[in-house]
């Protein structure tokens, strides 16, 4: 979401990484918890103690994030949906994944799975917190188990509110969506939901630095992460919708401009890439593919040697990565390339090139058939 993230450990078959921006938020929730919320509760003790206390609390509510998460990924996987990991960033985590669930009850209970486990955590550190009185522990130890009660009871209220993406708003989506049957509507009007509760935080903020609360500044920040959130997932399920089961040989294109092995990457460049403005090209030898050249493999060669390699050498083979048969869907094609950052993909069939698809072909369609649908509706048709 944020960049390359940092793969932490694995567990159940899940990855967990964490992204740059989280250390942002590790090093404020460390501050406030050791200059804030410990002196204020618990006076008169030693400067050091506090920042232990707010380390092991950041620590917690770390874990506590991972926990609501694997939650949700854990129900989602019992769903068939599948997983690609859970990522930490600076508003919190986010379990990964590749499709919506099939029905509105894959979805309730998806989206209730992490406040639950919050929930959960919360009453746990509460229990311990009533034994730790029972036992005399010491101080840090139950301001400690304090501030994991209160922050998993805050994590799961804040997600419950009925605003998309939020668990909250996807409870909502999946009680319009069992009402109405129709995912796309139910997802609008979450998506309403989530954005007017967008631009509520933003105003708090601005508010709240008017009055000169510098936090104002993250109320603005999660209130634009949220509103770019909901709209996009809104797209997400439009782009499903309308691709459905599209295969991917009714989308690529079969007039497909390819080159020899054999010619130099000089001749490749001026005869080739500046002629038909092609990132990637087929490289085909007596019918049979071979692999493909980009733009990306000539970089990697000095201009002045252009004229004494060929394609052949720099060229990538035929792979998993850069090609896909023409069964498969176009939407499972899209994921592909916006995955690996590759703007077209090779279409090819028992080792014959079929075609090529690309992101600009794929995003066409979809606008087309967007169009559409919207024209249709407005006729009433």
């Amino acid at each position: 979401m944020f960049g390359k993230g940092l793969r932490l450990f694995k567990l159940f078959g899940f990855s967990v990484e964490v992204d740059a921006s989280w250390l942002i938020i590790a090093v404020l929730v460390t501050w406030s918890l050791a200059v804030g919320f410990f002196p204020e509760l618990y006076p008169d003790l030693p400067t050091a103690t506090y920042w232990w206390m707010g380390g092991i609390g950041a620590l917690g509510l770390f874990a506590s994030i991972v926990v609501h998460e694997f939650s949700h990924s854990l129900v989602a996987r019992r769903h068939g949906i599948e997983m690609r990991g859970i990522r930490l960033f600076i508003f919190g985590g986010v379990a990964q994944m590749d499709d919506e669930p099939e029905d509105a009850m894959g979805e309730l209970l998806m989206a209730i799975a992490g406040p639950i486990a919050s929930i959960a955590i919360s009453l746990a550190a509460l229990g311990l917190y009533v034994l730790g009185e029972q036992f005399n522990w010491a101080v840090p130890v139950m301001a400690v188990l304090v501030y994991l009660a209160v922050i998993n009871a805050v994590l799961a209220a804040f997600n419950m509110i009925p605003a998309f993406p939020l668990d909250g708003g996807r409870v909502l989506r999946a009680i319009l969506w069992q009402i109405k049957g129709n995912l796309q509507w139910a997802t609008r009007v979450a998506t309403y939901a989530g954005t007017a509760f967008a631009i509520f935080l933003m105003i708090m903020g601005i508010l709240s630095l008017f009055q000169g609360q510098i936090f104002g500044i993250w109320w603005i920040l999660l209130g634009l992460f949220l509103r770019w959130a909901s709209e996009g997932s809104y797209q997400q399920v439009l782009v499903r919708r309308v691709l459905g089961k599209e295969p991917v040989e009714s989308v690529m294109r079969t007039e497909v401009h390819t080159v020899p092995p054999s010619i130099s990457i000089e001749d490749l460049v001026e005869d080739h890439i500046y002629r038909h403005h092609f990132k990637m090209f087929p490289v085909v030898e007596n019918g049979t593919i071979l692999g493909c050249v980009s733009t990306q493999m000539v970089k990697d060669v000095p201009r002045e040697e252009w004229a004494r390699h060929t394609v052949g050498e720099v060229m990538e083979p035929c792979s998993d990565d850069n090609s896909i048969p023409p069964d498969t869907d176009a939407l499972k094609a899209l994921k592909r390339m916006t995955q690996d950052g590759r703007s077209r993909l090779l279409v090819v069939e028992d080792g014959r090139l079929r075609g090529v698809i690309s992101l600009k072909d794929v995003s066409r369609l979809i606008s087309l058939k967007l169009e559409l649908e919207e024209q249709a509706d407005s006729t009433g048709e």
